[in-house]
């Protein structure tokens, strides 16, 4: 990899190396792979430097800007809020914070943020995204029409909206109806899961079987639908997991992420949410899956204007079925975060199964490890061995432990013209530069379980962590 790096930066990382704890250095570095394209590179810089300096906000701004380019907004929304906390906080915080805050629908307050860093330093100002917000200032933009590449919400229709000054009329009336999102038929099955035997069968209970059964459950009084919450740390097959629930019944199959939903425009993100549940209502049964769901459903208690409160009352309303039946829709939401979900999710007929997806077991590694070596060239790989050695590791790391191996075989072979196979001792020797990803969350997750456990709901991390 690090062959496709720019000279400048590689001289940087060869002047990092000999002088890791060099602060101004380290950041210069940070920058240069920012600015080279590098995002997630980046980020680990950032992060390193803050770890000798955790209060530096230039180096916060910084990691909140690579998160933001590496497409990662919900982990840059939590840093630059810190950041702009400090009066010391570059004037460009601001307004990235109100690009971050416009994504998430909260245009008043971008307005506001984005009038505060330009007030602090002019250079600040994005005429283009100022357009976007309605707020009218010299230099006009020489074109509305696109954003820059890197935008997070992409381009929308200024007539769908009335916005002047912060100042801002929405309607639905006259706007056209959004493309219908792509119903997947996945053939993948739990059969294709490695592990997980309790969740699969809480999912079984909760929603294959009401639809294979569908007249004992009906003898009961039972609904065929209804949701279910999976939490844990990143990587982990949440998304697998559901897109293999839909599989096992032969279901529709519908992924929603936050930018099929969120919008700047206020009304239009309330207009994305109803459409997407009509849709999987007609198409019953349908599993309608929630990536990152605590970013459309954060508790509402947490928020400073209207505009995601509403988005959240409306989820709630097509959750129960208030105007349709939802009978046949099984929703599946994802997040890394359960403490962040409005707690009116949870509630009895809505998330009401809540399911700890955990790092996989060391059967459930082996496996994963089976299958990402699978066509590879392989020789003599005791996969329980790596698997054992591995504890913790996320099947996202574990990806990422087999790429680091084949790379290492490719500089082998281009320096020898002959490829080797893959070895159990290439496997283990890559573990020392792909650590566990998970170690941080656990991190976080243990105060939430330790501290703010009502009713038991995270009590699965404490039992995870033998505590």
């Amino acid at each position: 990899m690090g062959s496709a790096y720019p000279d400048h930066v590689r001289q940087l990382q060869e002047a990092v190396k000999l002088s890791p704890s060099n602060k101004p250095l380290r950041r210069a570095l940070a920058e240069a792979l920012l600015g080279s394209g590098f995002s997630e590179e980046a980020v680990t810089e950032f992060k390193a430097a803050l770890g000798a300096s955790p209060d530096d906000v230039e180096l916060k701004a910084g990691l909140a800007r690579a998160f933001f380019a590496d497409g990662k907004n919900s982990h840059a929304l939590v840093v630059i809020e810190d950041v702009v906390r400090n009066e010391q906080a570059p004037a460009r915080a601001y307004v990235l914070h109100a690009k971050l805050l416009a994504g998430i629908g909260d245009v008043e307050h971008a307005v506001e943020q984005y009038k505060r860093g330009v007030a602090k330093d002019k250079s600040a100002a994005d005429f283009e995204f100022a357009s976007r917000l309605g707020i009218r200032s010299e230099p006009e933009p020489e074109s509305s029409s696109s954003f820059d590449d890197d935008d997070p919400f992409g381009p929308g229709d200024p007539e769908a909206s009335e916005i002047s000054d912060g100042k801002i009329r929405a309607s639905w009336e006259g706007s056209e109806t959004e493309s219908p999102a792509e119903i997947e038929r996945p053939k993948i099955t739990f059969a294709d899961v490695g592990g997980m035997e309790a969740l699969k069968e809480e999912i079984r209970l909760k929603i294959i079987y009401p639809l294979s059964h569908a007249g004992m459950f009906k003898a009961y009084g039972k609904s065929i639908g209804g949701g279910i919450l999976m939490y844990g740390p990143p990587g982990c097959g949440k998304t697998h997991l559901a897109r293999a629930t839909a599989g096992e019944v032969k279901a529709g199959f519908i992924a929603v992420g936050i930018h099929d939903v969120l919008d700047m425009w206020i009304g239009n993100s309330e207009r994305n949410l109803h459409t997407l549940f009509e849709q999987a209502r007609r198409n019953a049964p349908c599993v309608l899956f929630f990536d990152e769901v605590d970013a459309l459903g954060a508790s509402r208690s947490d928020m400073k204007t209207s505009a995601g409160r509403h988005l959240i009352n409306q989820f709630l309303s097509e959750f129960d079925g208030v105007k349709a039946s939802n009978e046949g829709v099984l929703i599946l939401g994802a997040t890394n975060a359960p403490w962040h979900l409005d707690g009116a999710f949870r509630r009895p007929g809505r998330f009401d199964r809540i399911l700890f997806v955990p790092p996989p077991d060391a059967p459930a590694r082996a496996a994963i490890l089976r299958l990402q070596l699978k066509g590879k060239p392989v020789e003599e790989v005791d996969y329980d061995v790596v698997a054992k050695k591995s504890d913790g590791h996320s099947g996202a790391d574990l990806k990422a432990l087999v790429d680091i191996a084949i790379e290492s075989k490719l500089r082998e072979a281009m320096k020898s013209g002959v490829p080797q196979p893959i070895r159990t001792k290439d496997l283990v020797a890559a573990l020392s530069s792909q650590k566990s990803t998970t170690r941080e969350w656990f991190a976080t997750a243990k105060n939430y379980a330790l501290y703010s456990n009502q009713g038991g709901t995270y009590d699965d991390i404490l039992k995870y962590l033998k505590m």
